[in-house]
């Protein structure tokens, strides 16, 4: 399993990202997908999280501000992110816990590369 994450850049504090992430390659079934993000110096820490089922959750510093979605077709998951604050810089990660294969797989964790999201003040 394969994910794309883009979307990321620079943006104002109080603007709006939007970023989207593809997985791809033989999946038999997706169970969830989501964001973490990595801010310098800082943990790794989970951002928001949608399951298959659509049940969606999220950080309480973003709630009300980011909003996760998915389009099971497109085995795409994105993050649209507003009123963004400096404290939101960090790399944004897509996490993808999936079944791989042909035949059912063991159950397993993907990451994408990760994209850059600056917000300045």
């Amino acid at each position: 399993v394969q994910l794309v994450e883009s979307g990321g850049g620079l943006v104002q504090a109080g603007g709006s990202l939007r970023l989207s992430c593809a997985a791809s390659g033989i999946i038999f079934s997706i169970n969830a997908m989501g964001w973490y993000r990595q801010a310098p110096g800082k943990q790794r820490e989970l951002v928001a999280y949608i399951r298959s089922d659509g049940i969606t959750d999220c950080a309480a510093s973003v709630k009300g501000r980011f909003t996760i979605s998915r389009d099971n077709a497109k085995n795409t998951v994105y993050l649209q992110m507003n009123s963004l604050k400096p404290e939101d810089t960090a790399v944004y990660y897509c996490n993808c816990n999936a079944r791989g294969g042909i035949v059912a797989g063991p159950l397993m964790d993907y990451w994408g590369k990760g994209t850059l999201v600056t917000v300045s003040s």
